[in-house]
Order: structure tokens, then C-alpha cells, then sequence
């Protein structure tokens, strides 16, 4: 690839699809550039739709600075020191009044949040994950009783741009509406609350602007990242809105496309 005009000072990544491999792991290749950045002080942000209970799955692999975004932008963890650094939920009132405004524009919909807890789910809400046994399953009205970091919404016969379709115009940009599954679930996060907008507050904490940032994504989720970022790549087999909006396209998460691209970047 040809050399970027200076060199990035952060690195943001997605997780699923884009660092990870079809099989859930991050290749030894992988973990070796990551490792050589960090000896570097170039921080890797893992930037994840992944609620925390996933996302701590590959945070061994995320450095010493030790910061992940989760859920979309609602969180960012401290991995060194375990603990929350930032929340930015959904507040239980106008998390209802989207939850009723949409299933009644497509019934059928059901929902499940994600909260510091855990997952918690109606019982029409058809998970493909496994489930903790200890998470809470009862009408939203009941599970939406504190702040959510993501509200998720299911349809079991609509498809997902269908369903994103009614759903941005239900909300009205009073939350933002996104997705990042291949099946039809809906990622539903705070008032302008994205990938984007919280990674933005990290970088400008540490005095990092928008053009020394790189960042690689695959899913619809990803375009206000892949957006803000002075440098953009979505993979080869990302969503075509992705790759219409990044600036290149990397090989694919199978071929530790985010890693190759990073070598050449950085001449490791």
C-alpha cells in the first residue's frame, strides 16, 4: 500500500469481522503487530458494537493503555483497571417511548437491553447467542426500570435494511439506530451516542485529532467511525455502504487484513 502522508497516532478497530477471525480468535499474526504498536505508544482502540460480557473475550489482546469502546459508543471500559471510564445510556423514558412507537409501526417487534448487568429479554425475543440462565426475561416495560447502554430490537420476518428503514423514521433522531448482525436486529443506542462520537471524546482527551486516527470497519455500525477518522479501510468482505464511505478497503478479517494494512502503514 502507499505510505499515508504521516503517520496515525491511534488505531480504531472493530471487532467482529474485522480484527477477529471467522472462528472468534485473533490470529498469532495479529497479536504480534498489536503488540509491536503498543511497544510503539500507538494505541489500538478496539471499537465494538460487543457488549461488555463479549468484548472482555479479546481484551488480553487490546495493550498496556488498556481502553476499549463497547456497545456502539455507550461505554468505554478501563481493561487495567476493570472499571467503567464512560457511560453514555439510554434513559428509561425515551427508551419506552421508541419501544412503543415501533412496535406499533411493526408488530412483531420484540426487544431485549444490554445494562451494566448483563442482557436482559422479552420472552418473545428470539436470541442466537447463548444466554446467561440468570438473565432476567419480561415485557420491556418491566426490563427498561434503569439507564440501558443498548436497546435491541428483533423482527423474525422483516429484512434488517426493511426494518432500519421504519426504525430511523419511527425515532426521529431521538436515538440513534444502527446494526451490525446478518440477521435482522436492530442496535439502538443514546442520543447521538455512535461509534464515532464517543471515540472522538477518547482522541480528544489525549490531543489526537481526527486525521492522525485510522480505522477499519465492516458494517453499518462502523460508518460514522470509518467516517470521522483521518483514514478509513473497510474490509474486503464488508457491507457495500461500508465500503462506499472508507477511504480503502483491506483484505479480509480471514486474511488479518487490519494487521497487514498496520505493517505496511508502519513499515513493521
Amino acid at each position: 500500500m502507499s505510505r499515508l502522508p504521516r503517520l496515525p497516532r491511534l488505531v480504531a478497530t472493530d471487532l467482529d469481522g474485522t480484527l477477529v477471525r471467522s472462528d472468534g480468535t485473533v490470529s498469532a499474526y495479529t497479536r504480534e503487530v498489536l503488540l509491536e504498536l503498543d511497544r510503539r505508544d500507538v494505541p489500538v482502540v478496539f471499537v465494538t458494537g460487543r457488549p461488555l460480557r463479549w468484548a472482555a473475550d479479546v481484551f488480553e489482546h487490546v495493550g498496556a493503555h488498556g481502553l476499549a469502546i463497547i456497545s456502539n459508543g455507550a461505554l468505554v471500559w478501563d481493561v487495567t483497571g476493570d472499571r467503567a471510564v464512560l457511560e453514555r445510556p439510554i434513559q428509561p423514558d425515551l427508551g419506552l417511548e421508541v419501544c412503543a412507537a415501533l412496535r406499533a409501526a411493526v408488530p412483531g417487534t420484540a426487544y431485549a437491553v444490554e445494562t451494566m448487568r448483563g442482557i436482559e429479554l422479552e420472552p418473545g425475543f428470539m436470541e442466537r447467542y447463548q444466554v446467561p440462565d440468570a438473565a432476567r426475561r419480561a415485557p420491556v416495560e418491566e426490563l427498561f426500570d434503569a439507564p440501558a447502554l443498548k436497546l435491541l430490537a428483533r423482527h423474525e420476518e422483516l429484512e434488517p435494511q426493511e426494518f432500519w428503514d421504519v426504525a430511523e423514521e419511527v425515532t426521529g433522531g431521538r436515538l440513534v439506530v444502527t446494526w451490525s448482525s446478518s440477521t435482522t436486529l436492530l442496535e439502538i443506542s443514546g442520543p447521538e451516542v455512535t461509534k464515532a462520537s464517543t471515540l472522538e471524546l477518547l482522541c480528544a482527551e489525549r490531543g489526537i485529532e481526527a486525521a492522525d486516527v485510522i480505522a477499519f470497519g465492516d458494517m453499518p455500525n462502523d460508518l460514522p467511525m470509518l467516517g470521522w477518522a483521518g483514514t478509513s479501510y473497510a474490509m474486503a468482505d464488508a457491507h457495500h455502504t461500508v465500503t462506499a464511505v472508507a477511504d480503502h478497503v483491506a483484505p479480509g478479517h480471514d486474511e488479518d487484513g487490519v494487521a497487514r494494512v498496520l505493517a505496511g502503514v508502519f513499515d513493521l
